[in-house]
């Protein structure tokens, strides 16, 4: 007779269980390696700009291969620069303002105004390959994922708790080991839930960025985007489902392999002192936890980090403890400074490059980027106002009730991983048969690029609220008034401004495919600097892309200046756990 295992499964069974999860693990790693290999002999070949792209189903795991690589890379650099540039700026009180206002800027910038600087610099800097195209299509595929990522690290870096920050000098942690062990714990949570939303905005810019146009020069790669376009534009609509259907069969993998996996395994770093009584679960991670080869990098990493931690510990052993306010003080390295006074010559050669450009603008061109900044303003804000009405009840009820996020959790994840720009070519042949314009019905594209980072930030910031003060809000009665003011949205808050701002830049970014785009053989647009953008790429008009980007930049400046930078402030002061 054979014996049960306490999980219901017989003992020989959970033995051979591991076996085939190590085998399944190998294949993955094998299949990546193949892929590295393919992918280099193709970049490493000739340059194509221009590849036909075919309409049949059987090429679409071609193109979904090589869009994933994309995303892959691009992600990873996203994840690396995040967390460089978020730890710089919240530990250096002189740079904070700069960069955090040059972060603001650069989220709302649309994908194209970075795209013909960007491809032309990575053709010249790699002549000969495909390389230097696809290395540009990359980065711009990393300037639609990683501002999000930033914000939420250096938003979470600075609302650790100061009793927790106290701690790490009462013990005397090294820079490293607080990071690892302080700094990366508490910013988890926001990271892995920020980063299925910058996943989506990495679709929305590789869908826009496989196939365009700069002036008289065509570049169309292989891909779901360049798929996805040509289909839009030849109205074939089976070729379209196609492709979308693709889409989603990939975020829909990526949901269950990485992300339930991921927010499941992110739960332990909940600041709390009770432990909450329902825990979110993945049968892929309780899977990994079962095999000898997912255990491997950690028992490596484990033996590696203990000696330097010991060492690190005996050296800071006579070190006095120095207080916290003390960092506040500390100068600006050498280092910095060299950069910036480099980055400020840099800056001064485009400004006197731009203001020869910029005097070939003509007045009634002028004219139309002012009309057209009022109008894309007021759709911006529209659509943030008509976003947050929604999410912060859905993902504040997501976060704070398992039952409801059993059911409503992995739904909203498909949806928000699903890139906006799967849906615009939908929409749009919707207009198109109604016989409707872009005026309106822009607010409503633009949601589709905003309201998902106001989601899953409130998401993230109702599940971090600790369960012990749910536990006290309960015992106390609050009502239902005084648990969203007193607990809820203090809460939530530094979460809700990090998806407020970069809600902000998903819908200057959507702007571009809200008031400009082609529909079989027509082209439907509406006043705005997002159709004023795509126009200016379409013609290479490269003084009017300048300009609206400058334009863009100065309104996010006063944004920030009036409204994100005070905003912060009190989230650091006094929304702050603590």
């Amino acid at each position: 007779m054979t014996s049960q295992h306490p999980l219901g499964i017989s003992r020989v069974t959970a033995r051979t269980w591991p076996f085939f999860i190590d085998l399944a693990i190998a294949g993955f790693g094998l299949a990546v390696l193949l892929s590295v290999i393919s992918t280099g002999i193709y970049w490493l070949g000739k340059p194509v700009p221009v590849i036909q792209i075919s309409s049949s189903v059987g090429s679409l795991p071609v193109y979904a291969f090589y869009s994933v690589v994309r995303m892959a890379i691009a992600y990873t650099l996203s994840l690396i620069f995040a967390i460089s540039y978020g730890y710089i700026a919240a530990y250096n009180p002189r740079l904070e303002p700069w960069m955090v206002a040059a972060l603001d800027i650069l989220q709302s910038i649309p994908v194209l105004s970075f795209l013909p600087p960007l491809i032309l610099a990575m053709v010249a800097l790699v002549p000969g390959h495909q390389l230097g195209i696809e290395m540009g299509v990359i980065l711009l595929i990393f300037t639609g994922q990683v501002w999000n990522l930033a914000f939420s690290f250096y938003s979470s870096l600075k609302t650790i708790p100061r009793e927790m920050l106290e701690a790490s000098r009462i013990y005397r942690y090294s820079g490293w080991q607080r990071f690892w062990q302080l700094e990366m714990p508490f910013a988890t949570i926001g990271l892995v839930w920020n980063s299925i939303v910058s996943v989506a905005g990495g679709w929305f810019a590789l869908i826009f960025c496989e196939t365009f146009t700069m002036g008289d020069r065509n570049f169309q790669l292989p891909g779901l985007g360049s798929y996805i376009q040509n289909a839009t534009y030849a109205g074939d609509m089976h070729a379209l489902i196609g492709g979308i259907a693709t889409v989603v069969l990939i975020v829909v993998a990526t949901d269950q392999l990485v992300w339930r996996p991921l927010i499941a395994w992110s739960d332990k770093f909940k600041v709390e002192q009770v432990e909450s009584a329902e825990r979110v679960t993945s049968p892929i991670l309780e899977l990994l936890r079962r095999s000898n080869l997912a255990a491997l990098p950690g028992r490596f990493f484990a033996r590696l980090d203990e000696p330097i931690y010991r060492r690190l510990s005996r050296g800071n052993t006579g070190r006095p403890v120095q207080p916290i306010d003390k960092d506040r003080k500390a100068g600006v390295p050498a280092a910095v400074w060299t950069l910036a006074i480099a980055f400020g010559a840099i800056a001064l050669w485009g400004a006197v490059q731009a203001a020869f450009m910029l005097g070939t603008v003509t007045s009634s061109e002028l004219k139309l980027l002012l009309e057209g900044a009022a109008a894309t303003f007021l759709r911006v804000n529209a659509a943030l106002l008509i976003s947050a009405a929604w999410t912060i009840p859905v993902g504040v009820a997501i976060g704070l009730t398992p039952r409801v996020a059993k059911v409503v959790q992995p739904i909203a994840q498909i949806l928000a991983s699903v890139p906006a720009t799967a849906f615009f070519p939908i929409l749009l042949m919707g207009l198109v048969r109604i016989g409707g314009g872009l005026g309106i019905g822009s607010i409503a594209l633009m949601l589709l690029g905003t309201q998902w980072y106001i989601l899953f930030n409130v998401i993230a910031g109702a599940s971090s609220i600790p369960a012990d003060l749910r536990e006290v809000a309960s015992l106390y009665r609050f009502t239902r008034w005084q648990r969203w003011t007193k607990l809820i949205l203090p809460g939530i808050f530094p979460y809700l401004l990090t998806g407020m701002v970069t809600a902000s830049g998903g819908a200057w970014n959507a702007s571009v495919m809200a008031e400009y785009s082609h529909v079989k053989d027509r082209t439907l647009e509406t006043i705005g600097l997002g159709a004023q953008i795509d126009a200016a790429t379409d013609a290479g008009r490269f003084p009017i892309l300048l300009l609206a980007t400058i334009m863009i930049s100065l309104m996010v400046i006063t944004m920030n200046r009036l409204v994100w930078r005070r905003l912060y402030r009190l989230a650091e002061s006094r929304f702050k756990l603590g």
